[in-house]
């Protein structure tokens, strides 16, 4: 039975972290959610996406296919009410879609909207991202899961004596290198992933997780719930922080309760703030309504969509989203909402054109010789500059 994640609503709601990728290739815990889909049944998966993502993103349909919401993560309980499901049938939560089993024929005109034969409402809450901040706010949720699934029944690897472990709940990866550094337990899991660096001196609470070919550097101080996805490397101060991969936060500064997509880079010494001077609710810009949001949060930072960037010293105010591609730079707050393919700061922005932009792409693309800025990466940003066009009226 093929396994097809698919997009509903969340797509937008996400956004701009969606932009680039369909919904179940957000990264919350360890994994991304279709590598917990694909990890928990044991095989790969597909996706049924937006139009300008699905050649990167391509769907693989069989005789028998399982659609699975890709804003939902797996649990026990969800992937036994799954197994039960007849074909035809449709698993739902509160009204939303979770599953449904569909033949070849019905697969191909598939739409979440549509309705199904027999429906079954799941008895348990299952945890589901269906905006920004759930990412970091339900992070220690899934950290701790995937913590579970990945280390059962195995042994972690020696690390240097030179380090201090406090608690049980601690596991490096054969290759993971580590010195001089304290890991609290007490709080929540750590894993260290295969050839990731922890540099001297520094601290880590849990829960925290740092993936492959990632490093750590020297002093950082970390506290949990902290995600560090693959081929990044971080320091300075990290609270509540996911971030998902081929990024840089490699000097001091403070990033709290905020989500980082792929290949940003933060400048040094630059600041978020996480939590407004008047302790009221912070609220995110929301591209579905085209106003700031209330998310009923007291904590929350930045969120930072793919290829967005910031020079040395930037300060992010309390709840301010950068899109893709947006290059922020220069003195002062720049503003709670940085469009994408933004290029400026506090003193006013232009347009970032896609050419220059892809320049830069295929520079930083070239630092790692396992990934290309090929057509399809080139025909998504091009997809995104059109799209939000609407948001850059400089």
């Amino acid at each position: 039975m093929a396994i097809i994640l698919f997009d509903d609503n969340a797509h937008f709601t996400l956004r701009p972290l969606t932009f680039t990728r369909p919904v179940a290739d957000l990264r919350i815990g360890i994994f991304t959610i279709a590598e917990k889909w694909s990890k928990q049944l044991n095989q790969p998966v597909s996706f049924h996406t937006q139009a300008w993502l699905q050649g990167k993103f391509p769907i693989a349909i069989q005789a028998s296919n399982l659609f699975v919401n890709g804003s939902v993560c797996p649990d026990e309980f969800l992937i036994e009410a799954i197994d039960n499901l007849q074909p035809g049938d449709a698993l739902k939560y509160d009204g939303q879609l979770l599953a449904v089993k569909l033949n070849e024929a019905e697969a191909v005109t598939f739409n979440p909207d549509a309705e199904f034969g027999k429906t079954i409402e799941h008895q348990h809450t299952p945890v589901i991202v269906r905006f920004p901040e759930d990412i970091f706010r339900k992070n220690d949720i899934e950290l701790r899961k995937d913590f579970n699934f990945i280390t059962k029944g195995r042994s972690s690897a020696a690390i240097s004596s030179t380090n201090t472990i406090i608690g049980n709940d601690f596991f490096a990866e054969e290759g993971a290198v580590a010195e001089c550094s304290t890991f609290n337990t007490t709080n929540g899991p750590i894993y260290l992933a295969n050839n990731t660096e922890v540099w001297e001196g520094t601290h880590i609470r849990g829960a925290f997780a740092i993936c492959e070919h990632s490093q750590v550097k020297m002093g950082a101080k970390i506290y949990g719930a902290t995600t560090v996805g693959p081929y990044s490397r971080v320091g300075g101060e990290l609270n509540n922080a996911v971030i998902w991969g081929y990024s840089s936060k490699g000097h001091e500064g403070y990033l709290g309760n905020a989500v980082l997509g792929e290949w940003c880079n933060i400048g040094a010494d630059s600041n978020n703030s996480n939590l407004k001077n008047n302790y009221e609710d912070v609220k995110l810009w929301d591209y579905t309504s085209q106003r700031f949001r209330k998310t009923g949060l007291q904590f929350c930072g930045l969120i930072m969509a793919d290829h967005a960037k910031c020079a040395i010293n930037t300060m992010f105010n309390t709840g301010t989203v950068v899109g893709v591609s947006a290059n922020v730079f220069g003195a002062g707050f720049p503003r709670n909402f940085v469009p994408d393919f933004a290029w400026g700061g506090s003193q006013g922005f232009e347009v970032y054109s896609v050419k220059k932009m892809f320049e830069t792409a295929g520079k930083v693309f070239a630092r790692r010789d396992h990934r290309v800025f090929d057509e399809n990466e080139q025909d998504i940003l091009k997809a995104v500059f059109e799209l939000t066009s609407e948001f850059r009226r400089f």
